[in-house]
């Protein structure tokens, strides 16, 4: 009786996906739909509802080590990776949304492409991205990951990226995870010692944006570059 009664409820949640999508769902109910399809024939209500609590929110739960969802939710290891795995899903599907090669001829337009980059990143990290003479993207090179307070960037690794993939110019972005947007002095004097390094093989740089959560900060607005 409580798997026809279960089974039930799951083609319920189904059908009401299939109707309205997720935008109407509560956290713990887009949670137990996931866990739908990693743990069969169980009501995954109760357990959405503590690996929520666990984690304090749904989008802490995503950011979350699987091995720590797995150890502190008490759920197998596919369940932790499928969990885990929703955050590189968002960043993937922005990217192929975007396409191969964005042209990024703007603040705004890197803005928003570099948003993207860093979905679901707990961890401060530098991304250097490679532009051809048309300002359209040659590659997104990740070249470092550091603490959450602090991201080591040695030039040298950004002017081998920028040779490796021809760029024409580069944008450098990094993260806050702490979620201020000032740039630091650390960030200024960071920026400039790589406009230097790259203006020694006539490679230009063209911004340098920080994102905290939804929101970003462009050097090139702030007039941060001259």
């Amino acid at each position: 009786m409580n798997q026809k009664i279960h089974k039930g409820h799951r083609q319920r949640v189904k059908e009401r996906y299939l109707s309205e999508g997720l935008d109407g769902f509560q956290d713990h109910e887009v949670l137990e739909f996931l866990l739908f399809y990693c743990i069969p024939m169980k009501d995954t209500n109760e357990l959405a509802h503590k690996m929520i609590l666990e984690f304090g929110t749904l989008a802490g739960l995503f950011e979350a080590d699987p091995m720590e969802i797995s150890k502190r939710c008490g759920v197998s290891e596919n369940t932790a990776i499928l969990v885990s795995a929703v955050t590189s899903f968002a960043r993937i599907y922005d990217k192929a949304k975007r396409g191969v090669k964005p042209v990024l001829d703007s603040s705004s337009k890197a803005g928003e492409y570099v948003m993207s980059l860093f979905i679901g990143r707990t961890y401060e990290a530098l991304y250097v991205i490679c532009l051809d003479s048309q300002s359209r993207l040659n590659h997104a090179k990740l070249v470092h990951e550091g603490t959450i307070n602090e991201v080591t960037v040695y030039p040298r690794l950004v002017v081998e990226t920028a040779l490796r993939h021809k760029a024409n110019s580069v944008i450098l972005a990094h993260n806050h995870p702490g979620g201020t947007l000032t740039p630091s002095k650390a960030d200024i004097e960071m920026t400039k010692r790589v406009m230097i390094a790259l203006e020694a093989i006539s490679i230009s740089v063209m911004d340098h944006i920080i994102v905290a959560g939804d929101k970003y900060v462009s050097f090139a607005e702030k007039g941060l570059l001259e």
